[in-house]
């Protein structure tokens, strides 16, 4: 091979492809040597070297020097096809490289195919897919169309192939964007400290300053919300709420669950649980539309938010205790210790920390192994009656739907009568007030004097209709003929009115 040929062809694919000179002169090195080893033996030792400056190519085989004429009778043929296997596998090492060390790093593409859900990508040197599973929910792309995305992950793929995926619903994705948009993030004027997302819904921002004087929450919203606006016109319309970071706890967790306003925050350290009382008012704006809000706020903070009234928690710490005592070896005040630290269910008995509540509660490793394996019996217990109650309900349910379009497709002949309302002077007082109390009694705190309540464990009944104060004596006993139909709905969990079961009002105070 004429050695000035070997420096143009490396320089023009090093300009072409952006593969270093070295990878390729290595690359044509291997290539002769295999290409001698074909000729003289594959157990022959035969070495190939290039010189980087003119090209010059030198080989020896066995340790004596092969003149010029033995190295033009290796195979120029089989060398050919081994250098060009060489760069390929050179050009996807570039790629591999180029592109592992944008991951998380925002890109721009033009979208050259758009079906089946997927998108191919195509980025210059590269063409990248957009799964359909990392798009944003409800979007539409098109042929032709100019897409912005994060690097999310590379392999190599079918030989000499580079496989890139992207992404639009990964927290990055939102922060790459503040960055694009916000000149004081790269100034480092004010920082980013956490992002929680759901894509194609809402995301929450906590930022911060160094400077007092700068309002971090102003810069990234800008003038007539003209920064936020163009971020959210890229996430499809996504809601973005803009919250001041704090490192204690007990500020940032209000902040979170803005707009809601918060009135007090516990912290229970042993167990990563914050526990925040609201107003009655205030309950469902905080835990937003199908627990939106606070599971936002839960992954920005890094805290288990369980939101409820102080009513809701005076219940909870009640029942708590009622049912811990329950428990042998757990006497009434080392049931309080441990509701004092956050623990109010049985499910969140059962996953405590041998040692720490043998150091807490005074006891052995053997009473403690004990008390956890009871606990972990009745919250198995209390989450199979859920289920079934849950799947009892969603039955009946069914029924009455089916019934429904039953009734709606027959004549009006075949339709059953209307049952005549009686005279007031004939309709008896008892069964009249037999239905209230059947109708309050799921609402309704069990009576002191049957069996003790055990802790809230599974269903959000107790937390979404807690027992008024102002409950009458009467009322109670009224409630006494419905209370083994009501047994299965056991308290729940106060965890469980952030987990989705929470009331669907959108909390407002979008950005």
């Amino acid at each position: 091979m004429n050695p000035q040929d070997i420096l143009r062809y490396v320089d023009s694919l090093h300009r072409d492809r952006n593969i270093a000179p070295e990878l390729l002169f290595q690359a044509i090195e291997s290539a002769l040597q295999s290409a001698a080893k074909r000729q003289y033996g594959e157990d022959s030792d035969v070495v190939v070297s290039i010189n980087r400056e003119n090209g010059q190519i030198s080989a020896t085989l066995e340790g004596e020097p092969l003149g010029d004429d033995q190295i033009g009778r290796i195979g120029a043929q089989t060398a050919k096809q081994v250098i060009i296997q060489k760069v390929r596998e050179a050009e996807r090492d570039a790629l591999m490289i180029e592109y592992r060390d944008q991951i998380g790093e925002i890109v721009s593409g033009m979208i050259g195919r758009a079906d089946g859900g997927v998108a191919t990508v195509n980025l210059g040197n590269v063409e990248a897919i957009l799964p359909r599973s990392e798009q944003i929910p409800g979007e539409s792309l098109h042929a032709n169309e100019r897409v912005r995305a994060i690097v999310y992950e590379v392999r190599p793929q079918g030989g000499n192939r580079v496989r890139v995926v992207l992404s639009r619903t990964r927290p990055q994705f939102v922060q790459r964007l503040f960055e694009q948009e916000i000149p004081e993030l790269n100034d480092e004027v004010i920082a980013i400290k956490s992002i929680s997302r759901e894509p194609g819904y809402r995301s929450k921002v906590a930022v911060s300053s160094d400077d007092q004087n700068i309002d971090p929450i102003s810069v990234c919203v800008g003038y007539r919300g003209s920064r936020i606006k163009a971020v959210r016109e890229e996430l499809a319309g996504e809601h973005i709420d803009v919250v001041r970071y704090d490192s204690d706890p007990e500020v940032l967790i209000p902040n979170a669950l803005q707009p809601a306003e918060v009135d007090q925050v516990l912290l229970c350290d042993m167990i990563g649980r914050a526990i925040v009382l609201v107003k009655e008012d205030q309950l469902s704006l905080a835990i937003g539309r199908r627990g939106q809000n606070v599971r936002l706020a839960s992954k920005l903070c890094g805290w288990d938010i369980e939101i409820m009234t102080g009513n809701e928690l005076e219940e909870q710490i009640e029942r708590a205790v009622t049912g811990f005592s329950q428990i042998p070896g757990i006497t009434e005040e080392i049931a309080q210790t441990l509701v004092e630290q956050g623990y109010l269910s049985y499910d969140d008995l059962s996953v405590i920390e041998p040692d720490q509540f043998a150091e807490m509660a005074g006891l052995t490793e053997e009473q403690v192994d004990e008390i956890v394996e009871i606990a972990e019996a009745k919250a198995e217990e209390a989450e199979r009656a859920a289920a079934d109650e849950r799947r009892v309900r969603r039955e009946n349910e069914k029924l009455d739907r089916e019934r429904a379009e039953m009734e709606a497709h027959m004549p009006p002949s075949e339709k059953a009568p209307v049952a005549e309302t009686p005279a007031p002077e004939e309709a008896p007082a008892e069964p009249a007030a037999e239905p209230a109390a059947a109708e309050s009694a799921p609402e309704s705190a069990a009576d002191p004097g049957e069996t003790p309540a055990e802790p809230a464990v599974e269903t959000a009944a107790a937390t979404e209709n807690p027992t008024s104060p102002e409950t009458t004596e009467e009322d109670s006993a009224a409630a006494e003929p419905t209370a083994e139909e009501t047994t299965s709905e056991e308290p729940a969990a106060v965890g469980e009115a952030a987990s989705g079961d929470a009331p669907e009002k959108d909390s407002g105070g979008n950005t």
